[in-house]
C-alpha cells in the first residue's frame, strides 16, 4: 500500500480529480460508499491507461450498511460501481451501530477476503475498545485503522495500540480541514521553502502514518505530493507533536468512543 493516498471525500468533480492525482503520481485513492463517488474513481482509474496492480483503491462501508448479508452486498455493490474486479481494501467505515453488529460486518468482511473480492480488510474510527473486540474474538487484526490525525488530534492511545498490534494507521484530514495558520507552521514552512500543507504532511509521514490529503484544485493536488526531499529534524517533530490538544482537537465526526 502507497503511504500517500488521494482521498476524494466531498469531492464533487472526482473523475477529473482521481486523474489528475494519478497524473501527480498518487496510486493509492481512498473512497467511500457514502461518498456517493465509486463510480467515477473507477472511471478515472480506466481513463488513466494504469494497470490494474498499479494502483490501491480503498472504500468502506458505513454503518447503516452493517450487518454479515448487508456488507457481503455491499462488497459486491462497490465492486460493480468501481467496476473492478477486486478492492485493495475494504474498512468498516465507523463503529456505531453496537459491537454484535460490528462483528458480523467484519466477519462479512473477512469471508469476502477469502473470496477474494478484497485483498485487505480494516477499519475506520476505530477507538481500542472496538480492536479490542475484535481481538477477543480470536480473529485476525484489521490490516489499517483509519482515523482523524494532525498535530492538533494525534489520538496517541490508538496509534500506541495500533502499532502494538501492527496495524497501520492512516491519518484523514491530515492538514485538519485547512486550519493550518499555527506560527509553528509558517515559520517551517518558510526555512524549507515549502507551504505549510507540506509541513503537515511531512510530519504525518515521519510519524509512521498514511496521511490521505483530499483536494480538487490541480496545484494543489500535485503540490501535496512533494514531501520526499526534505525531512523535518528532532526538535522540530517534538513542537509540532507538543501542539496535541487531544479530542478537542478534532474537527471532524471523530466517533472513537462510539458505544
Amino acid at each position: 500500500m502507497p503511504l500517500l493516498g488521494f482521498g476524494v471525500y466531498q469531492n464533487y468533480t472526482t473523475h477529473e480529480s482521481v486523474l489528475e492525482a494519478f497524473k501527480a503520481g498518487y496510486r493509492h485513492i481512498d473512497s467511500a460508499q457514502v461518498y456517493r463517488n465509486e463510480a467515477e474513481v473507477g472511471s478515472a482509474f480506466r481513463a488513466s491507461g494504469l494497470r490494474r496492480e498499479e494502483v490501491f483503491i480503498t472504500t468502506k462501508c458505513v454503518s447503516t450498511t452493517h450487518g454479515y448479508d448487508s456488507t457481503l452486498h455491499a462488497v459486491d455493490v462497490s465492486l460493480q460501481r468501481l467496476g473492478m474486479d477486486y478492492i485493495d481494501l475494504f474498512l468498516i467505515h465507523d463503529p456505531h451501530k453496537g459491537r454484535d453488529l460490528r462483528i458480523d460486518t467484519y466477519l462479512a468482511l473477512l469471508d469476502a477476503q477469502k473470496a477474494r473480492k478484497i485483498r485487505s480488510v480494516g477499519v475506520s474510527n476505530y477507538g481500542v475498545r472496538h480492536l479490542e473486540e475484535i481481538r477477543r474474538e480470536g480473529l485476525p487484526m484489521p490490516s489499517v485503522n483509519q482515523i482523524e490525525l494532525h498535530p492538533f488530534c494525534q489520538q496517541k492511545p490508538i496509534v500506541m495500540y495500533c502499532n502494538h498490534q501492527c496495524i497501520v494507521v492512516q491519518a484523514y484530514s491530515p492538514l485538519g480541514r485547512g486550519k493550518i495558520d499555527h506560527p509553528i507552521f509558517t515559520e517551517l514552512a518558510e526555512k524549507y521553502n515549502r507551504d505549510k500543507a507540506q509541513i503537515l504532511l511531512r510530519w504525518s509521514l515521519q510519524r509512521s502514518f498514511s496521511p490521505l490529503p483530499k483536494s480538487a484544485t490541480e496545484a494543489r493536488i500535485h503540490s501535496n505530493t512533494k514531501l520526499y526531499d526534505f525531512a523535518l529534524d528532532g526538535e522540530e517533530m517534538a513542537r509540532l507533536d507538543a501542539l496535541d490538544r487531544g479530542k478537542e482537537g478534532a474537527v471532524t465526526w471523530n466517533p472513537v468512543d462510539a458505544a
